[in-house]
């Protein structure tokens, strides 16, 4: 186990402005159920904790990613005498659409965002803390000029042109989402300081059809992007062995100086947007090899921004306070906490979880503190020979096309 020496959370109630309107699945509530349960177990008050309030992007700050002229028509939609010419102008720029919609304080609350995305890098870099955790960051599909996939701004590439900026040289992104990281891989194709890394279900089933193994970098960063494409239905088993046989390998052949990770959520098995299988518990030992990694290679710097993540009130806060425990070193009961559970019931639908962790001891899959590396698929056994060749065939893609360029056999 790693102990944390300090830990920058980013928060603010104001975080839950980024609100894309009744019926979207981005729902703030997911942000505010999860620092509600951090707050019960008593993270936020950790003696090595500071919570903080994001300051909010400026233009400039922005435009480490983005088109100037894309910021002034996102904040030009906030103006109430809305023409037809806007609205034909918002669909060029992805937004307007039912998953990007312009919502109320569009640009102020993405900014807000973006902004404290920036203070955990700028906090770790600068070594005000070691580990810092923006959960309501990681809208990792954003593109220059364009919207997509419920992201108006891409915090997690402007943080990391930020520490470029600032003098880093190497900065290596793990995405962990469902969804492949196309964004973060857009804006730093052709940068051989960037390491890019997702970890995603494969674009054949799934949002937004990108992230295959010959996207693998341009020019002079060629091998520095990183894709592993995973069969629909994949479990704790077989992403386990995936984030094993390419994460760590290629973290420590690159040496970056601040390790950056996307920590969507929505790889669960009861995300209703995705498909595939896995538990809190493999989640939580993700986190757990990040933070190890960081401390490994990275003398501990280790940036941490949310993701996605659809189950509101069973998966998403536990998820993410199991990543708020792993960065500040707080211990978890096996059990969520009445208060947070009445909590729930008052602020939401849906029945609050009764335990921290998805699989009982003895039960199918790991139990709490098991390694996942020989663990059956949640709710699939053991696998059948045919998903975990699929799975292999994924990572031996992967490993081909990017492990030589870092000297490294397949």
């Amino acid at each position: 186990m790693v102990v944390s020496d300090s830990t920058l959370i980013i928060w603010d109630d104001e975080l839950t402005s980024y609100d894309p309107g009744p019926g979207h699945p981005l729902r703030p509530l997911r942000l505010d159920l999860t620092v509600a349960l951090a707050r019960e177990v008593g993270i936020l008050t950790g003696p090595s904790v500071t919570v903080a309030a994001p300051r909010r992007a400026d233009d400039d700050l922005l435009a480490l990613i983005h088109d100037p002229a894309y910021i002034a028509f996102v904040k030009s939609t906030q103006d109430p005498a809305r023409s037809s010419a806007l609205w034909s102008q918002a669909l060029r720029h992805g937004l307007g659409t039912g998953d990007n919609p312009i919502f109320d304080r569009m640009h102020e609350s993405a900014a807000l965002v973006t902004g404290g995305s920036v203070d955990a890098a700028g906090a770790v870099w600068e070594g005000r803390a070691q580990h810092a955790v923006n959960i309501a960051g990681g809208l990792h599909h954003a593109k220059r000029d364009q919207a997509s996939g419920f992201c108006v701004y891409d915090d997690p590439a402007v943080a990391i042109a930020w520490l470029l900026a600032a003098g880093a040289s190497r900065v290596a992104y793990v995405d962990i989402d469902v969804h492949h990281g196309d964004g973060v891989q857009a804006a730093f194709y052709a940068d051989p300081r960037v390491l890019t890394i997702s970890l995603h279900e494969s674009g054949r089933t799934l949002f937004p059809g990108t992230g295959w193994p010959d996207e693998a970098g341009a020019g002079a960063a060629l091998g520095a992007s990183v894709n592993v494409a995973l069969p629909a239905g994949t479990g704790d088993r077989g992403w386990q062995r995936a984030f094993g046989s390419v994460v760590p390998p290629l973290i420590r052949a690159f040496r970056p100086q601040v390790l950056v990770t996307q920590s969507g959520c929505d790889t669960h098995v009861r995300d209703p947007l995705a498909n595939l299988r896995c538990t809190v518990d493999g989640q939580r030992a993700a986190y757990r090899q990040l933070h190890e990694l960081a401390h490994e290679v990275c003398d501990g710097r280790w940036v941490a921004v949310g993701g996605g993540g659809y189950d509101l009130v069973g998966v998403v806060p536990r998820s993410w306070t199991h990543l708020l425990a792993e960065a500040t070193g707080a211990p978890l009961p096996e059990h969520t906490p009445q208060e947070w559970r009445d909590y729930v019931a008052e602020h939401a639908d849906g029945r609050a979880p009764t335990r921290f962790l998805d699989l009982e001891p003895g039960g199918v899959g790991a139990s709490p503190g098991q390694s996942l590396d020989s663990a059956p698929d949640a709710r699939g056994g053991a696998g059948s020979s045919h998903a975990d060749a699929a799975v292999d065939a994924a990572i031996a893609a992967t490993r081909k096309a990017v492990f030589p360029a870092h000297g490294l056999q397949p």
